[in-house]
């Protein structure tokens, strides 16, 4: 009976998996990244008063 322990993995099987990871880490990350674009620049065209509405200001919006 085979189990986790005992299992031997073919031969790249590895290179491919990080490979695979690699590539959806990079899309994830670029995912993440262009949220964080699209909201600096959705607050950076707020005035002065609806960031202070609610609890920003200018320089906070550039520490996101």
């Amino acid at each position: 009976m085979a189990n986790a322990s005992n299992v031997i993995a073919p031969a790249g099987s590895v290179a491919v998996l990080r490979a695979v990871d690699f590539f959806f880490n990079l899309r994830s990350n670029f995912a993440d990244w262009n949220e964080a674009r699209i909201t600096r620049k959705a607050l950076s065209e707020l005035s002065d008063d609806q960031l202070e509405d609610i609890g920003l200001t200018r320089a906070d919006i550039a520490a996101l």
